[in-house]
């Protein structure tokens, strides 16, 4: 495959007498769009509205946005949807500090000793391969079924990803750099701070951006266990009664949600790594 090449001349000269000059060619994906990933979800929400409008979807099986807005309203006027968002936050919550902890504890402890490694690595590994969602019926036996199994399955969600991200990004520094930091004699301290902190940090922000998935999606399935509040229970009594348009209220909720925490941490990354060079800034 041959490269494409132009050639420009100056004024009152001729191709001929110029080397020729090859133009580069651009191959990063551009400047950034303002507001870009919402897009998708706007030309999604646009298509639902005018299919609904069309009457091509059938009203009992997908309502139409606007009465899914309608019924938002109705439940946050009478106080039900107000209720059930707190319970849900505050679940999420408490399950992702516990397990953001966690994961950022045990990676470390891991990554920078052979005997933490040779503790945790493992176990963190078992831990992965079995389903978390499959512990539920275990902790309820263990912690009952109030909101600690809730939370502490949350958290297990959180802190596998959160873990596992951390700990590739810290065995993935360059030893040259351990290397220099014990050259220049370095504390412990100092060689955390200067050397395994901003290598981890990549590593960590794609841990943290799951973490923050994960614990929505969990949520969405424990509050549908033993719950008498929270999104999740509020869906879960909507599918007893076929009320189509409360079930897709708490869907929605999730996914905005989703998409705002998910924003948020993106935000603070680039923040945090503005002093990366990569296709993303």
């Amino acid at each position: 495959m041959t490269a494409v090449t132009t050639t420009t001349a100056v004024p009152g000269t001729t191709t001929g007498d110029l080397p020729q000059v090859r133009r580069r060619r651009r191959l990063s994906p551009g400047r950034r769009l303002p507001a870009a990933r919402l897009i998708g979800p706007l030309v999604l929400l646009a298509a639902w509205a005018a299919a609904s409008a069309a009457g091509a979807l059938d009203t009992g099986a997908i309502p139409a946005p606007w009465t899914v807005l309608r019924t938002a309203g109705r439940l946050w006027t009478d106080g039900t949807l107000p209720t059930d968002v707190l319970t849900s936050l505050r679940r999420a919550g408490y399950g992702f500090a516990i397990g953001l902890s966690a994961g950022v504890l045990l990676a470390l402890a891991s990554g920078l000793s052979r005997a933490g490694e040779a503790l945790i690595d493992g176990t963190v590994q078992l831990n992965r391969a079995i389903p978390t969602l499959g512990l539920i019926p275990l902790f309820i036996l263990w912690l009952g079924i109030g909101e600690t199994f809730k939370i502490a399955i949350i958290a297990i969600v959180v802190y596998v990803p959160v873990y596992l991200n951390t700990h590739a990004a810290l065995s993935g520094i360059d030893s040259r750099f351990v290397e220099l930091a014990e050259v220049q004699g370095l504390s412990r301290l100092a060689f955390v701070r200067q050397v395994v902190i901003p290598g981890a940090l990549p590593g960590f922000f794609v841990g943290l951006r799951l973490g923050v998935t994960g614990s929505w999606l969990g949520l969405v399935v424990l509050e549908q266990i033993n719950a008498t509040s929270g999104l999740g229970y509020l869906m879960f009594q909507a599918q007893n009664y076929g009320q189509t348009d409360v079930i897709l209220v708490g869907l929605l909720i999730y996914g905005v949600f989703g998409l705002v925490s998910d924003s948020v941490v993106r935000l603070i990354e680039r923040r945090v790594l503005s002093w990366r060079r990569t296709l993303s800034n």
